[in-house]
């Protein structure tokens, strides 16, 4: 492969992560212009990146390799005061969403939960083909949940099992802040780095190549 179109996901060594300065020829911070770095990292000291930086910086040290993501979320809500989470999840995860509802509310978290059906809205209306009411007749409806959970006053939004494409609207209209506990994979158990995991081996054939096939 060319040096010029080689990124950090061809990079097996991070030296970015350790005291180490012999970076590779197509590392992006062994080339990143100072002007540039300089630019970008001024944006950590507003006000609200700061403290989100910090939080979960804190959190990452005292959770590391203790805490499970669910236990992670909380502290860090906790940490940054909120007081009411929401929850946009799937509808085929509402069993998940109440038992996620029921632990942060023991934390003493106000928490508020929509279903991505809200509103049952045809998928013709948006000109979504017939054919795709077989799993379901109503669209999947994030912009109305970004929508709902803003009316209802939330302060950190957590993304359970929302499809590929429905969770990027969500996170472009939340109005609070977003963080993800279930991605989804109804192949896998909702565990999509298994694919990653298994590429070289059982799901080689399944992985490369046409994705339409």
């Amino acid at each position: 492969m060319d040096v010029e179109k080689m990124s950090c996901a061809d990079c097996g060594n991070p030296l970015c992560n350790s005291d180490r300065t012999d970076y590779t020829a197509f590392c992006a911070t062994g080339k990143m212009d100072s002007e540039f770095l300089e630019e970008v990292t001024k944006k950590y000291y507003e006000e609200e990146n700061l403290k989100f930086m910090q939080t979960a910086a804190s959190v990452e040290y005292d959770g590391y390799c203790q805490l499970t993501r669910v236990q992670e979320i909380a502290l860090f809500a906790k940490r940054m005061g909120y007081k009411k989470l929401g929850i946009a999840t799937c509808v085929g995860l509402l069993k998940e969403t109440r038992t996620l509802a029921k632990i942060l509310r023991s934390h003493g978290f106000e928490v508020y939960g929509i279903g991505c059906k809200v509103g049952k809205v045809s998928k013709q209306d948006l000109g979504i083909p017939e054919e795709c009411n077989a799993i379901g007749k109503s669209i999947c409806n994030p912009i109305m949940q970004a929508a709902y959970l803003e009316k209802e006053g939330t302060e950190f939004n957590i993304v359970m099992g929302l499809c590929v494409g429905h969770d990027s609207v969500f996170y472009k209209y939340s109005a609070a802040p977003v963080t993800t506990l279930v991605t989804k994979d109804r192949v896998l158990g909702h565990n999509p780095v298994a694919a990653l995991y298994t590429s070289e081996g059982f799901y080689s054939k399944k992985l490369f190549g046409d994705c339409e096939e």
